[in-house]
């Protein structure tokens, strides 16, 4: 099984997100919404997925570590750590996310450097850590497979076998924070929670630009809905040359492809995803 690094025990209310993918502006976002909120300096814990989609991977990874979160690897930080060839998200071969996925991810590839390579590779891929009396097990698609896409709509038993692998490597767990998948979701599986906080740095395909983090309180975790400034990283994509369709759903919160979804989720599913 993967070692499992322990973030430790938190005194308080714990910011989670995922999924950056390069939105510099998102993060920046972020940063400015926990402000506006009164929550500036709360821990930050990332289920991973810096790097991807967006312009700019290390003015991302900066603001990022410069702000001191606790991350564990997603896909993307295992690929470009050990210099892989492609993302290793786990898109069919030859669908329009695998095809637009070569392009991004040579451009990420450019431009992270041989430092934040060695960052990546030694990032967990599982964690834990507790807050509010919750001792949190953390990971990036599933436990079975870092890639694994675990969707909203998945039956109790898929969610309930992924929690029984994280439980077999980092023993008994009251929550689960994930990522990958990109659309924020709380699911309760046995009396655990599940949380997906959504991309930080891309929409849920709801036709909404507003991106999402999750705010863990004493109470049920606040999946929060913010606006940014999405035309300066729209901007920053197409200076890049950065034009499959990504750059678009910045402005439109439409995915350019919806290969990877279930049929439940494909527009025409609308969910209420904001605090």
């Amino acid at each position: 099984m993967d070692a499992v690094v322990d973030f430790g025990a938190f005194p308080g209310d714990v910011v989670a997100f995922g999924g950056a993918v390069s939105n510099a502006h998102a993060v920046s976002g972020m940063l400015a919404d926990l402000a506006l909120r009164g929550l500036a300096g709360l821990p930050m814990v990332s289920t991973g997925d810096h790097c991807a989609y967006c312009a700019e991977p290390m003015r991302t990874l900066a603001l990022l570590r410069g702000a001191g979160m606790h991350s564990i690897a997603g896909n993307c930080e295992e690929s470009l750590g050990a210099g892989g060839d492609d993302c290793g998200c786990g898109f069919v071969p030859g669908t329009a996310c695998d095809l637009a996925s070569g392009a991004w991810f040579s451009h990420a590839a450019s431009e992270v450097d041989d430092a934040a390579r060695a960052w990546m590779r030694g990032l967990p891929r599982l964690a834990v850590f507790r807050a509010h009396g919750r001792r949190w097990g953390v990971l990036h698609g599933g436990a079975s497979a870092v890639n694994r896409y675990l969707w909203p709509v998945d039956p109790d038993a898929m969610l309930r076998d992924e929690i029984a692998l994280l439980e077999r490597a980092a023993g008994r767990v009251d929550a689960v924070l994930a990522g990958h998948c990109g659309l924020p979701f709380t699911r309760e599986i046995d009396g655990r929670l599940w949380l997906n906080t959504g991309a930080l740095g891309m929409p849920p395909n709801d036709g909404d630009a507003r991106v999402s983090y999750a705010v863990i309180e004493a109470g049920a975790p606040r999946i929060i809905r913010f606006d940014y400034d999405w035309p300066g990283a729209q901007a920053a994509m197409h200076a890049a040359g950065l034009t499959q369709g990504y750059d678009r759903c910045l402005e439109t919160g439409w995915w350019p492809s919806e290969d990877v979804l279930p049929a439940a989720l494909r527009r025409g599913a609308r969910r209420v995803l904001s605090d």
